[in-house]
């Protein structure tokens, strides 16, 4: 919407129009007219913020928070509504520049609430930024209301000055990053071995997104499909690695894959791989929840087309709302899009495509049989027989790692504790067989007391110290997973656990040495454990992986010490003039989670003790920390900007 001058310059313009000035009283009625209309527009965008279900996981917090502003503002639209006079024309730029922030705001918290899941947990130093810049729109928005010239009162003027107080301190303090889930995506990422241990972490990110169910995947399936068509082939990179991890989420759940790829010639969207690769399948034949060719399109209330079976099932999760517009529906009765399927099948046989056949569950096809197998197999674990139990051991290692339903299975009928005894085993493939099964199995939540339960943490962190390579990197794993628990944490720490880890993270392989990471990482989640990781001599090894670059674990490293750099003893271990200079040089030079994590540690290290900032300083710190708060990301910044007012202040002193 054009200003007040700009509106009046266009009224002259027209050819109708008289060339004398408005009169005033007109000029009064327009102003009056363009407040109520943009009142009303604030009104429609706060109601359709009211309207979006549930915040995604990652972003819940900071969208929660968000949402919260909006209704705070209530009791001001209530005497916006009311105007009973005319609005001056500062007083509609106002409204204006409020509608433009709440807008911006409102499409924020539609990405939250509608988006993928994965692109929110991938990309999510981006979205930070704009939570950062929608509270920097909002707070400027409040900088300066004209309460006299919308006639608000003194009570509503008070609660503007106390939301715009929080405001600012909401753009401060806006540093949420969940560290866990950042390990989790770096290590799912960072490693292209597709082996039995990357399935345990797999399916751990993918409950820790809410999305380990069918009906959460489908829905996943239509977000991250609609991103595909937003970006219009732009950021294919990311948005290749949010296709390519939906596809490990659907694998695990037994799902049959999205076969999406991106075409940098075709803007307009994804192709799916057919007879031939080179295929581009028009956009409006794709089932919005598969993703794939429609072989039977139906129409439903809310005129959207699907494929029946997937949509089908949708309803049978007992869905009555549209997968992509996310209304609801009227009625959940199908129509046969006849006109698109007679299109489709044309198109098929002009370009001599097959349709996709049927699709069937992986986990339909196999659960009677495994029903049938697994307590057989559970009861020939008991054997005396060495050759029976391997194979048995051996199988149930393969069953738990196909499905979630057979891990429950194993454990619902015993097997979880003839595999601890197994682990006791001296023969080490049976070993490295049943200490991978357990990994297998913890990966269900439920199993993972169990396994607590029936001792095996203890025989596990033997196998880590004297097992065989494969089964020290998988016992390291299965540690991993099973310390997602808290009570586990302590458990492992109070088992001598940490020592053998740290054992491993120096002189294992390099799979072991990131098996070994990732398990430290969350166990030193517990200050207890930071102590025992610390006596341990982790610092050592931390310290030759940040100077090893062939590795790649600069940032599994970075984030442990983040960790124990709030540990007093933590604090001595680490601050020596060659770490100090460390960090530095990837503060200078390192990638930009490098720099983010570096100066964090920093930072840290500077807050306990301004010899460290001296000893930085010497190290040439400032003049990068002055790069990093132009152009480094939007945390970097701010601990960047920590850093350089500890140095203000050491240099008034």
């Amino acid at each position: 919407m054009m200003s007040m001058e700009g509106r009046e310059e266009n009224a002259e313009s027209e050819p109708n129009e008289s060339d004398e000035s408005t009169h005033p009283e007109e000029k009064e009625k327009e102003e009056e007219l363009d407040a109520v209309v943009v009142v009303d527009e604030i009104q429609r965008v706060m109601e359709s913020v009211v309207q979006f279900g549930e915040y995604r996981r990652t972003r819940r917090k900071e969208s929660h928070n968000l949402a919260r502003r909006f209704k705070h503002m209530l009791p001001l639209m209530e005497e916006l509504r009311d105007l009973q006079q005319p609005v001056p024309q500062d007083g509609v730029v106002w409204l204006i520049k409020l509608r433009d922030s709440l807008s911006f705001a409102k499409d924020l918290l539609k990405l939250c609430s509608q988006g993928s899941k994965i692109h929110l947990a991938l990309e999510g130093e981006a979205v930070m930024i704009k939570f950062q810049k929608v509270y920097k729109k909002l707070s400027q928005a409040f900088d300066c209301v004209p309460c006299d010239a919308l006639g608000i009162s003194d009570e509503v003027k008070e609660q503007l000055e106390l939301m715009h107080v929080q405001l600012r301190r909401a753009r401060r303090r806006t540093d949420t990053q969940d560290i866990e889930l950042a390990m989790d995506m770096m290590v799912v990422f960072s490693d292209e071995d597709d082996r039995n241990v990357d399935s345990a972490i797999v399916e751990r990110l993918a409950k820790k997104l809410e999305l380990h169910s069918v009906e959460d995947l489908e829905v996943e399936t239509v977000a991250v499909g609609n991103l595909v068509r937003e970006r219009k082939g732009q950021q294919a990179e990311s948005t290749q690695r949010i296709i390519d991890l939906l596809n490990k989420f659907k694998r695990i759940a037994g799902m049959e894959e999205s076969n999406c790829v991106l075409d940098d010639d075709d803007p307009a969207g994804p192709k799916m791989l057919g007879r031939s690769t080179s295929l581009v399948i028009p956009h409006e034949f794709l089932c919005p929840i598969t993703l794939e060719i429609m072989r039977d399109p139906v129409i439903i209330a809310s005129g959207q087309t699907y494929e029946r079976e997937s949509i089908e099932k949708w309803f049978k999760s007992n869905h009555k709302i549209c997968p992509k517009t996310r209304q609801p529906l009227e009625h959940l009765q199908l129509a046969q899009n006849c006109a698109l399927k007679n299109l489709i099948s044309e198109w098929c046989e002009n370009n001599n495509f097959r349709l996709p056949k049927t699709y069937t569950s992986c986990q339909e096809t196999c659960s009677i049989d495994n029903k049938e197998e697994i307590p057989s197999l559970v009861e020939s674990l008991w054997s005396i027989n060495l050759e029976e139990q391997r194979k048995a051991v051996e199988r149930i290692r393969m069953l738990s790692k196909e499905n979630p339903d057979n891990r429950i299975l194993i454990a619902e009928h015993g097997g979880i504790q003839p595999l601890v005894q197994i682990l006791s085993y001296p023969d080490s493939k049976i070993q490295e067989h049943a200490v991978t099964a357990l990994l297998n199995l913890s990966i269900d939540e439920g199993n993972k007391k169990l396994i607590s339960k029936e001792g095996a943490i203890p025989a596990i962190i033997e196998v880590l110290e004297n097992g065989s390579i494969v089964a020290k990197e998988n016992s390291a794993a299965a540690l991993f997973s099973l310390s997602m628990i808290d009570e586990n944490k302590e458990i492992v720490g109070m088992s001598n656990g940490i020592p053998p880890l740290v054992d491993l993270l120096q002189n294992g392989t390099v799979r072991g040495k990131k098996d070994a990471a990732t398990a430290l990482f969350s166990l030193s989640l517990n200050n207890a454990n930071k102590d025992r990781a610390i006596r341990a001599g982790i610092v050592t090894p931390l310290l030759e992986l940040l100077k090893d670059m062939n590795l790649g674990m600069i940032d599994e490293a970075l984030s442990i010490l983040l960790l124990l750099v709030l540990n007093p003893e933590g604090r001595q271990e680490i601050g020596n003039l060659s770490f100090i200079e460390t960090l530095v040089d990837f503060i200078r030079e390192g990638a930009p989670k490098n720099k983010e994590c570096a100066a964090s540690v920093l930072l840290e290290l500077c807050l306990s003790n301004s010899s460290f900032t001296l000893a930085a300083l010497q190290f040439g710190v400032y003049e990068h920390l002055i790069e990093i708060k132009q152009s480094g990301t939007n945390r970097a910044q701010r601990k960047a900007n920590a850093i350089l007012e500890l140095i203000s202040k050491s240099e008034q002193i």
